[in-house]
């Protein structure tokens, strides 16, 4: 069984970014970059379904800019076989990227998709659930944990009441939750034998798909901050001040 995970380069999680002046976006300048922390549990998911028999192959495929090929690398030294970069100019929206994907399974047709369930730059959450959509395939989002085997997939999830299991027939698209796993660190020699390991470049071009977004930023602004808060003396100037002056009762 082959698996298929895309990785996303992104604004390292531990970063505090800030808002350009103009408002076009957020500045990334000279910032730390580093893979997607939901997908680092979807390589890691695959790898381990890998050693325990349960796939043949696991390919690791990121959409951006050249730069996009350290994260692949990061991908490989964690335990992927082989890269694949659609490298692409400026910035992908979801429908975009599931449209690429949708033209690399047709290609190299996986049985099955592991992503993680949303980046953590745009939190769109919405890639795995498009692509499920376009290749007409089975889905079980936010993973906690995964079982697969005679071709089937069993998915338990977390909902507000408790655990939810899903079986679903395979090819299917599996995006992973934070409690799926513990992602390894890459050991020296695994990053040594990384940088020999195959990476493949196509553009969006030699895939038949056109990129061109479809939604318009207009403006980009960071969350209001919060004011301070204030004490009360008791349950009465309590509902006092949420009853006239935040006016939520």
């Amino acid at each position: 069984m082959k698996i298929l995970v895309p990785v996303k380069r992104v604004v390292d999680f531990n970063v505090k970014v800030r808002v350009k002046s103009d408002g076009t976006g957020v500045d990334i300048a000279n910032l730390k970059m580093s893979m997607n922390p939901f997908d680092e549990i979807a390589i890691e998911e695959a790898v381990r379904l890998k050693e325990a028999d349960g796939a043949s192959e696991v390919v690791a495929v990121s959409c951006g800019s050249a730069a996009c090929q350290e994260t692949l690398r990061a991908a490989l030294a964690i335990g992927a076989d082989r890269g694949i970069l659609i490298e692409t100019d400026g910035e992908l929206q979801p429908l975009a990227v599931a449209k690429l994907l949708k033209a690399l399974c047709v290609k190299e047709t996986p049985q099955l998709v592991i992503c993680g369930k949303q980046a953590v730059d745009d939190d769109a959450n919405q890639t795995g659930q498009m692509l499920a959509a376009l290749m007409g395939w089975s889905q079980a989002t936010f993973a906690s944990k995964l079982v697969v085997g005679d071709g089937r997939a069993t998915v338990t999830r977390e909902i507000d009441g408790g655990l939810e299991t899903l079986d679903i027939n395979l090819p299917g698209v599996v995006t992973t939750d934070l409690r799926l796993n513990e992602p390894r660190y890459a050991t020296l020699p695994n990053i040594m034998k990384a940088k020999k390991k195959p990476l493949e470049i196509v553009k969006p071009s030699d895939l038949g798909v056109d990129v061109a977004p479809r939604l318009t930023t207009l403006k980009v602004a960071e969350p209001i901050k919060r004011s301070a808060g204030v004490r009360v003396a008791d349950v009465a100037q309590l509902v006092d001040k949420l009853k006239n002056e935040a006016k939520v009762i």
